[in-house]
């Protein structure tokens, strides 16, 4: 099983840009799809974007697309979110999230069973 470490967050000013990484331990990370999802304070936790397994499907959330891009490097075990526009509303804790081979891609988070610990981005106004 993998076991997953979101970093790059951070404190950025609105407008701005910001690239979040997970790195996975394990050998099967190539089978899993990614999602990356966020959490503000005193909110439910909400689907961002997510990836397929070798890449050839994405999917975002209104409220990102077009700002946001999901990408993975299956020989560096990584999934990354490149975040550029952000917004004040971007501010939350992000969250790394495994999943398995399925399409469509999952939006839920009870779907997805493998979690990292979350990397915190503040976006100031």
């Amino acid at each position: 099983q993998v076991q997953l470490v979101e970093s790059g967050g951070g404190l950025v000013q609105a407008g701005g840009s910001l690239r979040l990484s997970c790195a996975a331990s394990g050998r099967t990370f190539s089978t899993y799809g990614m999602g990356w999802f966020r959490q503000a304070p005193g909110k439910e936790r909400e689907f961002v974007a997510a990836i397929s397994w070798g890449g050839g499907s994405t999917s975002y959330a209104d409220s990102v697309k077009g700002r946001f891009t999901i990408s993975r490097d299956n020989a560096k075990n990584t999934v990354y979110l490149q975040m550029n526009s952000l917004k004040a509303e971007d501010t939350a804790v992000y969250f790394c999230a495994a999943v398995g081979a399925t399409l469509p891609l999952p939006r839920s988070t009870y779907e997805y069973h493998i979690w990292g610990q979350g990397t915190q981005v503040t976006v100031s106004s």
